[in-house]
């Protein structure tokens, strides 16, 4: 894991991402991907349908249910196997090739919290 740092951004830039903690609702799957399983999100004041690619990641998708976790809520909507997205999940490890686990919070928080 000797990835490089990304090039530097400034306050600004990092100030536009919206981070706030949800709480995952449920796990469906999405039959027409080999991928992706649709999370139902609770942010409080405000619901989220969030596409993920865990399925092929963990044997039992739905172990996410009801955990904290951490999401952008700011992307534009993204259509995916026929299904809309409306936000980013982030976990930790995918990128470094290990099996990737949620960014969570150290103690529950109300929903919708944000980062920063």
């Amino acid at each position: 894991m000797n990835a490089s740092v990304k090039p530097n951004i400034t306050l600004d830039e990092l100030d536009k991402i919206d981070i706030r903690v949800g709480t995952i609702i449920s796990v469906e799957d999405i039959k027409s991907s080999n991928k992706l399983v649709k999370l139902s999100v609770d942010f409080g004041d405000f619901m989220r349908t969030i596409l993920v690619g865990i399925k092929g990641e963990r044997e039992n998708p739905k172990e996410i249910e009801g955990k904290q976790a951490l999401f952008v809520v700011n992307l534009a909507p993204k259509k995916m196997a026929g299904e809309i997205s409306e936000g980013m999940l982030f976990d930790i490890g995918y990128a470094d090739g290990i099996v990737p686990v949620l960014a969570q919070p150290e103690k529950t928080v109300p929903n919708g919290t944000r980062v920063g």
